[in-house]
């Protein structure tokens, strides 16, 4: 066992095994760390996040080894896995998939030998990663399958309930997504459904079985069906897709519609720009189901513009990317704008930034212009907006279309009550400074900082990086000098692991990206460094071309 450092809010204890993985994964669910708001588990790792303000790495590092001290599982090889969980889900499958012709290639073998065999294996879950409610599943079986290597090239759209095969594992896509792994069937089984007391139909320690129906090889033309059956030796069996099992405990949800007892008003969207959101603080600690925290992206800019208008900090508010929209507020509504810096409008008159203003009639129309500084303007609205949330958050993940959609011309938002006090003649906190020396970020070592050679970590932190045109909520991708792989691990494929926002993947190419708010759970590209907590909001306000720098923080985290 290793621990290794993953930015300043988090550790990576890596295994020799899955074995090992899934029984501390289980350890820290039934001995909870005070302090750690999410764990992830990956194929090799277990990722442990402390909140802000929760306590520090060392003493973190010093129960996590006390913690695992007893673990003694042998170093576990492909195939090997515990004693899974009582609860089948059996799935049913198409085997029509585009790239059965080249796993069976890959397998030295016939397309109906592929599907034979797929189907003939009992699987279970080792972790749910990628996307919300994508399984990772390893054969139970002691002679594994092959090793599927992924497409050279990813596909741009993978259908929702395409089964595919990549490396050791087999996976189910809960939803459409771009994707590189070998298609081989399809299912209509609902794996994702916030209707459910559990949404992931399949979580880890889940056993699967995949049943051949009409509609691909090996059976006459059809489609899949939905039946999706369950057995358990403790739930009684049914055909729902929810477990009768365990429960998923969501986030307390403190964005639920208010039920106060005055008339509710409302904002209209007359122009969204070029993409408006609502935003809260985000769903942290749901991980395990491959569901990303998300949240405002520039986490001080909404809690800033919340306490002008005298709101809860984490109270929804909009998020709008570049300018160019207009809202419409009803009279007497208190209102404020931080984050990015442009020309902005409340009936024709300038709106300073960060000062609440009221708007004085019915319909007043809020223009943001286009954005000179930074790229997101937070707009707060006295009451906080009162969108339905989802899975304990009003945040919209871009990437796994969690929470509301984006706003389009026309929208209502009604307004909540999400009020913490009156509005404040002096904001006592720090000014909205973030897109001050936004150019420069600092960083901690990640964990696979010795993947990389001394130079290239040099380079990373003394030469110029600017930013690409390839830059959204999920990613910020930096161009500048490639960061070189030590020679043992160039062409070296790394087991997926867990990912924070502010980490620094490093593509084969040398290439880094840092990860956003909205970035999959789970990852396979090697991270050398993080972002630091305290200047991870600065990467809300960079747009491409802007230039930046890397640089390494001091002091412990």
């Amino acid at each position: 066992m290793r621990i290794l450092p993953f930015g300043d809010r988090a550790l990576l204890v890596e295994f020799a095994g899955l074995t090992d993985t899934i029984a501390a994964t289980a350890l820290l669910e039934q001995h909870p760390i005070d302090g750690v708001i999410d764990v992830v588990p990956g194929a090799r790792t277990v990722l442990v996040r402390l909140g802000a303000g929760r306590g520090g790495l060392t003493a973190l590092e010093q129960r996590l080894a006390r913690l695992f001290a007893e673990l003694e599982s042998p170093t576990v090889g492909a195939g090997e896995v515990p004693a899974p969980a009582d609860r089948v889900v059996r799935i049913p499958v198409a085997y029509d998939g585009e790239d059965l012709a080249a796993v069976a290639e890959a397998w030295g073998c016939s397309v109906d030998e592929v599907v034979r065999r797929h189907a003939a294996t009992e699987w279970v879950c080792a972790f749910v990663g990628f996307a919300p409610g994508f399984p990772y599943l390893v054969p139970i079986d002691a002679e594994p399958l092959p090793a599927v290597p992924r497409r050279a090239t990813s596909r741009a759209r993978v259908p929702a309930g395409a089964v595919a095969l990549a490396a050791e594992y087999c996976g189910v896509y809960p939803r459409e997504s771009p994707g590189g792994w070998q298609v081989i069937g399809r299912t209509d089984a609902p794996l994702w459904d916030t209707g459910r007391a559990t949404p992931a139909l399949i979580t880890a320690g889940t056993r699967v079985r995949f049943t051949p129906v009409m509609g691909g090889a090996g059976g006459a033309p059809g489609p899949a069906g939905r039946s999706v059956s369950q057995e358990s030796s403790i739930a009684t069996p049914g055909n729902s897709g929810q477990d009768s099992g365990a429960r998923t405990s969501f986030p307390e949800k403190r964005h639920a519609p208010s039920t106060h007892g005055a008339a509710s008003q409302s904002v209209r969207v007359l122009e969204p720009g070029a993409l408006t959101l609502v935003h809260d603080l985000g769903r942290p600690g749901l991980a395990r189901l491959g569901v990303g925290a998300s949240g405002a992206f520039d986490r001080a800019a909404h809690r800033f513009a919340n306490r002008l208008v005298g709101n809860d900090e984490g109270a929804a508010a909009f998020e709008v990317l570049l300018g160019g929209a207009t809202i419409a507020l009803p009279a007497g509504a208190w209102l404020a704008v931080t984050g990015a810096s442009g020309t902005v409008t409340l009936d024709g008159v300038a709106v300073p930034p960060a000062v609440a203003v009221r708007a004085e009639r019915e319909g007043a129309e809020l223009r943001l212009g286009p954005a000179g500084r930074g790229v997101r303007y937070s707009v707060a609205v006295r009451g906080g907006l009162d969108v339905p949330a989802e899975l304990g958050s009003r945040s919209r993940d871009t990437l796994a279309a969690l929470g509301p959609a984006p706003l389009a011309a026309g929208d209502t938002v009604t307004l909540a009550n999400e009020v913490a006090g009156p509005i404040p003649a002096v904001d006592l906190f720090a000014t909205d400074a973030v897109l001050a020396s936004a150019t420069e970020l600092t960083v901690r070592p990640g964990p696979r900082r010795d993947w990389f050679t001394d130079a290239s970590w040099e380079r990373m932190l003394h030469e110029a990086w600017t930013v690409s045109a390839r830059a959204d909520r999920t990613g910020i991708r930096l161009d500048g000098p490639s960061l070189e792989r030590q020679p043992e691990a160039v062409g070296r494929e790394l087991p997926s692991e867990g990912m924070l926002t502010g980490a620094l993947q490093v593509s084969p190419d040398g290439v880094p990206t840092i990860l956003g708010p909205d970035h999959p759970v789970t990852g396979g590209y090697p991270v050398i460094a993080v972002v630091t907590d305290d200047a991870r909001d600065r990467l809300a306000q960079l747009r491409p071309g802007d230039p930046v720098r890397l640089r390494l923080a001091t002091g412990r985290p």
